[in-house]
């Protein structure tokens, strides 16, 4: 038999994690929120916070409301935190190391009933439930950033994913207010097999100086109505996870995904996009 999900844990508070977490308590589901210290998970908080005030000062959520999601949002310090909660979603690094660690530690701290989501954006969702004792219960969940702006969600059974698991993972997303699309697990599922060969070509094309990071994005955006240009979009999504999803596709396709070497560049500069303030545009803030 399934159950609805009452509540939730997320592992990782930052933009996406913090996202994920401000849906889910606007949709009256209590939020466990883990990250690697207090500090940052303050800061999603924070974060969220200012989201859900600015919400307010636009006139699209009563104060009320804004006030009820905040207080449906939990810390919780350690994976352990998160023993009693119905499903947790992984929303950490694009980085597979980690994020079979963070499984493995999932599977020992969390009730075996619980589904074990991840939000992974190119990884093997079967490669990820390998490492637990549950991979019936292993499944993606990938949303698209902002979050709480985004309708999509890319459902991704494993080799082992269960019906049950499945249909009470696509129930969650519907609560949320989301679209399903379903997607087989190979590399990078279907938005960013799609979408980030296009973000490595406007970068070849700036790097070969086709154009200006300006040109580029106003002919893509006006030339195939898309709302942002391809350069400032990885910006926004942050040059080392394009990278990351461009080595998994890499390593999965072949050599048509090979990462652009000024994407390499501007990583190894720490150049990240804006988060860091700088990546093909610089921002103020």
């Amino acid at each position: 038999m399934g159950f609805e999900v009452q509540r939730i844990g997320i592992v990782g508070a930052g933009q996406m994690g913090a996202g994920i977490a401000q849906v889910a308590a606007a949709s009256g589901i209590d939020v466990y929120l883990n990250d690697v210290s207090e500090e940052l998970i303050q800061r999603g908080v924070q974060g969220i916070a200012s989201s859900l005030e600015r919400l307010v000062q636009k006139g699209k959520l009563e104060s009320a409301q804004a006030e009820a999601t905040r207080r449906r949002l939990l810390r919780a310090p350690r994976l352990a935190d998160l023993a009693a909660v119905d499903l947790v979603i992984e929303a950490a690094t694009e980085r597979e190391a980690l994020k079979l660690e963070i499984f493995r530690g999932l599977d020992q701290a969390v009730d075996k009933r619980a589904i074990l989501a991840t939000n992974t954006s190119s990884i093997p969702i079967t490669r990820i439930a390998a490492v637990t004792r549950r991979p019936e219960k292993v499944i993606g969940m990938h949303f698209m950033n902002p979050v709480p702006v985004m309708k999509l969600i890319e459902i991704i059974r494993g080799l082992a994913t269960s019906d049950e698991t499945t249909q009470q993972t696509v129930a969650l997303a519907q609560r949320l207010g989301k679209t399903v699309a379903f997607s087989r697990d190979f590399p990078g599922f279907i938005v960013n097999r799609i979408l980030l060969p296009m973000l490595n070509e406007a970068m070849t094309a700036l790097m070969e100086g086709v154009g200006t990071p300006e040109d580029i994005d106003t002919a893509m955006k006006l030339g195939t109505n898309q709302p942002m240009g391809p350069l400032a979009l990885a910006d926004l999504i942050g040059l080392d996870t394009c990278l990351a999803i461009m080595e998994v596709l890499h390593r999965g396709h072949g050599d048509k995904y090979r990462p652009c070497s000024l994407l390499r560049q501007y990583v190894d500069a720490g150049w990240l996009g804006k988060k860091t303030g700088r990546g093909f545009y610089t921002y103020a803030d």
